[in-house]
């Protein structure tokens, strides 16, 4: 399997390397290895949702 690290998803994915990090940390990346200080992560992995982003619901006028 081809692997890639935090530094090259930060760029696909344009979010910093830091988010994609904690993202490893947080088991939200299937697949990602800690190998001494640096996440592989499979180069097939897609994009996890951000869990800050808040969904903004939109209200209907009655």
């Amino acid at each position: 399997m081809d692997y890639m690290t935090t530094a090259e998803f930060a760029e696909k994915w344009h979010i910093s390397q830091r988010r994609v990090a904690i993202y490893c940390k947080e088991g939200r990346i299937e697949g990602a290895v800690l190998i001494g200080r640096m996440w592989m992560i499979p180069k097939n992995t897609e994009k996890p949702d951000d869990p800050r982003r808040v969904r903004k619901m939109g209200h209907s006028d009655k």
